[in-house]
């Protein structure tokens, strides 16, 4: 079981877990993260699914590949140097106890 606490666009806290080979985004729509809109559902394609992972977390969750930093500058204005797409981080026990903002957008 993996556990992680995002923060929803209105700053609400909210500690999840899941298990099995799920994206960061999967596991945030299954428990209805407010502001992970997921519109594309995991292509990669849409960046609705934007969040600013916390700071002691960005080595565990990796930097993006070339597509999803091609959809983050398309964001530029609400993402930042720890922002990924929640779509794009799959679920490992490394991430256990992740924590993530969910940007405004």
């Amino acid at each position: 079981m993996v556990r992680v606490t995002f923060v929803d666009v209105h700053g609400v806290e909210q500690a999840v877990a899941g298990e099995g080979d799920l994206s960061l985004m999967e596991l945030a729509k299954a428990n209805g993260i407010d502001g992970i809109a997921a519109d594309c559902g995991g292509a990669c394609s849409c960046a609705t699914c934007l969040v600013h992972v916390d700071p002691a977390w960005v080595d565990r969750t990796g930097a993006p590949d070339d597509v999803e930093y091609a959809m983050l500058d398309m964001v530029s204005d609400v993402a930042g140097d720890t922002s990924r797409l929640a779509c794009q981080i799959r679920l490992t026990p490394a991430l256990d106890g992740l924590r993530v903002v969910v940007a405004q957008q």
